[in-house]
């Protein structure tokens, strides 16, 4: 029930997060390049990206709520210009403190799940001398290098649990097919709060050395 209620915060999150920026969450999600694909299963090479991102500690769930609102404070004028910066999906969550940090597409586990990223991707209209820079010290603007990631996907409330299992499941197929992974597992979430749980599209994400 506890953990149910962390979701579900999350999710309430977003909604007060939509309601505020007037819009019914129509948005961008950044582009790829579909290299190999098997099911519920993807290779993708990403672009380079720029992301908002913020650092928090704790759990998982009470780690996305934090980052998401302190994020979110920034996309929507806490900034020197005091300008809107689109919302995009997914949001992503992933461990902090590893070689490299796996990109947006969805929300991370990895370490020892205490500290986090939390990142919005920006629109590709920007630049990163177009964006404007945050108020607040706890949000970055970051530059992401071109990638190429395996991506698993699945709906639900992307719980521990179905995280761990679809983690495994994702390092099984790559190990089958002598892929090397270069870094932690990225959890994305995409939806609305009031997607229905089976609607929602969840990914996990690891980047693998492109052949």
């Amino acid at each position: 029930m506890y953990m149910l209620w962390r979701a579900l915060s999350f999710y309430l999150s977003m909604a007060l997060v939509a309601l505020s920026a007037g819009s019914a969450m129509a948005v961008e999600e950044p582009a790829f390049k579909l290299v190999t694909k098997d099911s519920d299963i993807e290779i993708r090479d990403y672009p380079a990206l720029i992301a908002a991102e913020a650092h928090v500690s704790g759990d998982r769930q009470p780690a996305i709520n934090e980052g998401f609102r302190l994020i979110a404070d920034y996309i929507f004028g806490n900034n020197r210009q005091k300008s809107k910066v689109a919302m995009t999906a997914p949001v992503t969550q992933s461990a902090s403190g590893g070689e490299k940090i796996a990109m947006t597409a969805p929300v991370t586990q990895a370490g020892d799940g205490k500290t986090w990223v939390v990142r919005f991707i920006m629109p590709s209209r920007y630049t990163m001398a177009t964006l404007p820079q945050p108020n607040n010290a706890r949000v970055s603007l970051v530059t992401i290098a071109p990638q190429r990631v395996a991506v698993i996907r699945f709906s639900g409330l992307a719980g521990e649990t179905d995280i761990t299992t679809r983690t495994q499941q994702l390092k099984a197929w790559l190990n089958a097919r002598h892929l090397t992974t270069e870094g932690d597992v990225t959890l994305a979430r995409y939806d609305p709060p009031w997607t229905l749980w089976f609607l929602r599209r969840n990914e996990l994400l690891i980047p693998i050395a492109a052949k």
